[in-house]
């Protein structure tokens, strides 16, 4: 906390000389935020009045937790704690109960939807497959949600990013592994998406050479993750470095959530090493096989085969990649399954 100014009080016949110190009245500017400090304070953030914070999200530029405000009279609260105040019109609940009509409604492929924060709008998606029935349902299920949702529309195909080639090899398609985990009491393994797990299960290391792994559980659609298992304990010596494509790996020590607004890599047997800037979570993504929810969007870029890669910033492990639009020519976006839900249902750790 920044310490009060102390007055000082000077008599009008006295002739003052201000120090250096004395004339520099203003205060610091605070320190830049690392991501990572962002999401620590968002944790910390006040409840206030009810719905009078309607979601934080890191502005890397300006080093900062932004936090949207629908009541003025929590700005000195959110202050306090380390955050930037910024008065928005919709509150989480509106967005909340939109988003929530959507996931209700038909899930149209094709189509996205999630909460952006710093639109402070529920941001709906559709690809150029999105015409006709499709596209006048889409309007059907946002016409009455007003203000609260925007639509936009991408030049390029939602899809899943899972083909025939290297890396972690089925019998006819690949994928990217995820990261490698330790369970108690059980073999080793590997995370990836669970789309590649739904479609193979059994891995090579190469395309036609020695098994691997074998798929355990595969979650696809409603989730996208998948556990394969080792042949034995003990099988991984460094349980979850990431591949960085130039010769060296990032050793992963720890799991948590990606926060908004925060640069992550990815990696990935197409494309190696890509990075970008979190947009949104807790989306959703309608592919052709049902509806996934609780994703999180990105800006960094991937092509087919990259699918069930690693997302992570820094040592922490932040997801798998699920699916997306474009490719890394003319950029796109993707969509992650965040990691700890995965953890979580496998009863696995990283690090």
């Amino acid at each position: 906390m920044r310490a009060a100014l102390a007055a000082v009080a000077v008599t009008a016949l006295a002739a003052v000389t201000l120090s250096p110190q004395q004339a520099d009245a203003s205060p610091a500017p605070a320190p830049a935020l690392s991501a990572t400090d962002a999401a620590a304070i968002a944790r910390t953030l006040p409840a206030g009045p009810e719905d009078a914070t309607a979601g934080s999200y890191y502005d890397s530029t300006l080093g900062r937790l932004v936090v949207n405000i629908t009541d003025g009279k929590v700005a000195s609260l959110v202050r306090a704690v380390g955050g930037q105040p910024r008065a928005v019109r919709n509150t989480r609940a509106e967005l909340d109960s939109a988003k929530a009509t959507l996931d209700a409604g038909e899930a149209i492929p094709g189509t996205t939807w999630g909460t952006d924060l710093a639109l402070n709008r529920v941001v709906v998606t559709a690809d150029p497959t999105v015409t006709g029935a499709k596209l006048a349902q889409l309007k059907k299920s946002v016409g009455s949600l007003g203000d609260a949702v925007l639509v936009k529309r991408t030049s390029t195909k939602l899809t899943r990013y899972i083909a025939g080639g290297d890396a972690i090899f089925g019998s006819s398609h690949r994928c990217s592994l995820g990261f490698n985990v330790k369970r108690a009491g059980k073999p080793d393994g590997f995370l990836t998406a669970g789309h590649c797990g739904k479609a193979e299960s059994v891995w090579h290391a190469t395309n036609g050479g020695p098994q691997i792994a074998t798929t355990e559980n595969a979650v696809f659609p409603g989730r996208d993750y998948a556990i394969a298992g080792y042949p034995a304990t003990g099988a991984v010596d460094h349980p979850s470095a990431v591949n960085l494509y130039n010769g060296t790996s990032q050793p992963i020590a720890a799991a948590r959530d990606a926060t908004v607004g925060e640069t992550v890599q990815r990696s990935g047997s197409t494309t190696g090493l890509k990075s970008g800037t979190v947009r949104r979570t807790g989306v959703t993504v309608n592919y052709p096989e049902g509806q996934v929810t609780g994703l999180t969007e990105t800006t960094a870029c991937a092509e087919p085969g990259d699918s069930g890669g690693p997302y992570f910033s820094g040592s922490d492990a932040l997801g798998l990649l699920s699916g997306g639009s474009g490719d890394c020519t003319s950029g796109g976006m993707t969509y992650f399954q965040p990691v700890a839900a995965a953890l979580a249902a496998y009863g696995a750790t990283v690090g």
